[in-house]
This record gives structure tokens, sequence and C-alpha cells, in this order.
């Protein structure tokens, strides 16, 4: 299965800080908007997203589709399939993509340790 490139989301209480913490760790804004609270930090392939006040918890991210530049794969899984994978697999799905649409969706399912994971596919 290809989940496609691979980020933390972290839930931070002050964007300015936490934008300052990473940098010093060497990560680049990538993307986002710092005025609207969220940015997207990167250092080589690695990707953190930095989200003030949008979520509790911090999130594991996946982005079918996506290589870590955001550039679009013309070889993917779409999350339509995954998704149908980790249901025949018996996964419990906390929110489900419309199975009849293609092009952009989500799903959202939790590790057995209560970890959130986002398969967010944006092409």
């Amino acid at each position: 299965m290809k989940l496609g490139a691979f980020s933390s989301s972290l839930s931070v209480k002050d964007i300015h800080k936490s934008k300052a913490f990473y940098e010093h760790l060497g990560f680049e804004v990538f993307a986002g908007d710092i005025e609207r609270k969220y940015l997207i930090m990167k250092n080589g392939n690695a990707l953190i997203g930095l989200f003030e006040g949008m979520f509790e918890n911090n999130i594991l991210t996946f982005n079918p589709g996506w290589d870590e530049s955001a550039n679009p794969l013309n070889n993917f899984d779409d999350v339509r399939t995954i998704q149908k994978h980790l249901k025949e697999k018996g996964i419990a799905l906390e929110r489900e993509a419309e199975e009849t649409t293609t092009g952009p969706a989500s799903i959202v399912l939790m590790d057995p340790d209560g970890n959130a994971i986002l398969i967010d596919q944006h092409v």
C-alpha cells in the first residue's frame, strides 16, 4: 500500500514559538499561513505541520498522490483503495471517504494506542 508523503501534524500552543524552535532544528517554512495559525515546515524529506488551536492531539498524516515536496505522483494508491483495504482487514475508521467519488478525500483511523492517523489525499 502506497500512503504517500508522511508528516507529523503537531497541535501547538504558540505558532510563533514553535516556528522559531523548528527553525533552530533546520526546518524551513514550506507552506501554510502563520496568520491563519498553521505552517508546514520542511527539513530535507522530513515534514512537520504546526497547527495552533485546530485540534487537540498530534496526528500522523499521510498524503497519497504527493511526494515530500507536494509534487503529484503518477502512481499512487487512491485513498478509497486504502480505505477498502483497511476495512477488509477489520480496521475501524473514524471518518470515511465517499466511495463513489474521485479526487481529493480523506479518512481517519486510530492506532491501538489512540494515536490519530489522517490519510489526506489532495489530488
